[in-house]
């Protein structure tokens, strides 16, 4: 995070000087395993990082929200009226902010005044670790206490959801926006997307690490083709439902996907509703593993993860398996792809004392392999939204 003082400083230089500061951070999320799972009813395991969004808030006397930030300063400051909220294309990255405003006052939630806010963001652009929905729940949380609405956070989470569905119009799960509300130091989370319930696993890394690799491809196919996933599992669902009672694919149980796979008519709508029950459940197994502190069998499944991605889900591509090809190589513990695939990030844990080399590696052999220079993170697992 960018030193405070100097965001406060920035603030009065953009807005000028009248009235208190107040400041939020919200943080980057990244998911371990369960990929593809959330809107199939299934579980996932992210946790927050200790990259994200700050923002620097202070009240005003009308209903103007004035919004800027320090990765888009050619934007300027983007100005709406808290009355006419609408999505608009050339207000590029405002509309998250936006759309959290106008789907609390969907919800009857007051607000009675508008904002000035600076907003910066260390999440590095384009990578898959959730820069979006980072934006949205810093300005839930900030809009929550700021105006004493008193939204817990999984009502400030559904909505940060529900701002990104209608009004930027993307259908994402909830994984995203609930890692990053809900997030807790050194801890990841093990959600049930069906019916929201969670527990906190213990992710002590004593003598492992965590490195995100950026394929630094910008992912161009994800959304096309994240929709199409999404019709294929629904239409392997629907014909599973002629013969069971099931809500979700998240449900099956591998021996009942197997016992039931012929009702599926279509090859290729097989093998994506195998990886969303095989991903599920490799996912409840990797949390046992954890929570019995065996990183080794973890990382076993990390990499069994992305095979199905790769095979069973294609959702990988060129990029992201000789991104991970070269982490096996080279000897990481466990290496996936992360987040919608075509591009974007892999999650590799590491030895610790190994890291510096590990990226060297990794690095070398991606570029003789795709011409990409790759950019590598090493993280920690931080704290969920709030302010600071």
């Amino acid at each position: 995070m960018e030193n405070l003082q100097e965001l406060k400083a920035k603030f009065v230089e953009i807005f000028g000087g009248e009235g208190e500061q107040r400041c939020f951070f919200a943080p980057g999320r990244v998911n371990l395993i369960g990929e593809h799972t959330d809107y199939n009813g299934g579980h996932v395991f992210p946790c927050a990082l200790d990259v994200g969004t700050t923002a620097v808030a202070r009240k005003r006397i009308d209903r103007k929200l004035r919004l800027y930030s320090m990765n888009f300063p050619e934007k300027g400051i983007i100005e709406v009226s808290l009355d006419t909220l609408i999505y608009s294309e050339e207000d590029d990255w405002a509309n998250y902010p936006k759309g959290v405003a106008a789907t609390l006052q969907k919800n009857n939630i007051n607000l009675e005044f508008g904002l000035d806010v600076l907003f910066f963001g260390n999440i590095p652009n384009g990578a898959g670790l959730s820069s979006s929905a980072s934006i949205e729940m810093v300005t839930a949380i900030m809009l929550n206490d700021i105006f004493n609405l008193r939204q817990d956070m999984v009502e400030l989470v559904k909505m940060g959801q529900q701002a990104e569905n209608e009004f930027v119009g993307v259908n994402c799960g909830i994984m995203d926006q609930f890692a990053i509300g809900m997030g807790k130091e050194e801890h990841a989370i093990l959600l049930d997307c069906q019916t929201l319930d969670y527990q906190y696993s213990p992710f002590r890394l004593k003598d492992h690490t965590l490195v995100i690799a950026n394929t630094n491809k910008r992912r161009g196919l994800a959304d096309s083709k994240y929709n199409e996933r999404r019709e294929q599992c629904d239409r392997a669902l629907e014909q599973l439902q002629g013969e069971l009672k099931i809500d979700s694919l998240g449900e099956l149980s591998i021996e009942q996907y197997e016992a039931n796979k012929h009702l599926i008519q279509d090859d290729t709508d097989r093998k994506r509703a195998k990886h969303a029950v095989y991903e599920n459940q490799r996912t409840l197994a990797a949390v046992e593993k954890l929570n019995a502190g065996d990183i080794e069998a973890f990382g076993k499944l990390m990499n069994e993860s992305h095979i199905s991605l790769r095979d069973d889900y294609a959702v990988t591509g060129t990029e992201l398996d000789a991104l991970v090809e070269a982490a096996w190589d080279a000897g990481a513990v466990g290496a996936r792809m992360t987040g919608a695939g075509f591009g974007g990030c892999t999650i590799n844990l590491v030895h610790k004392e190994a890291s510096n080399i590990f990226i060297e590696k990794v690095g070398e052999q991606y570029e003789a392999a795709t011409g990409i220079k790759a950019d590598f993170y090493i993280v920690k697992i931080g704290s969920g939204a709030q302010e600071i």
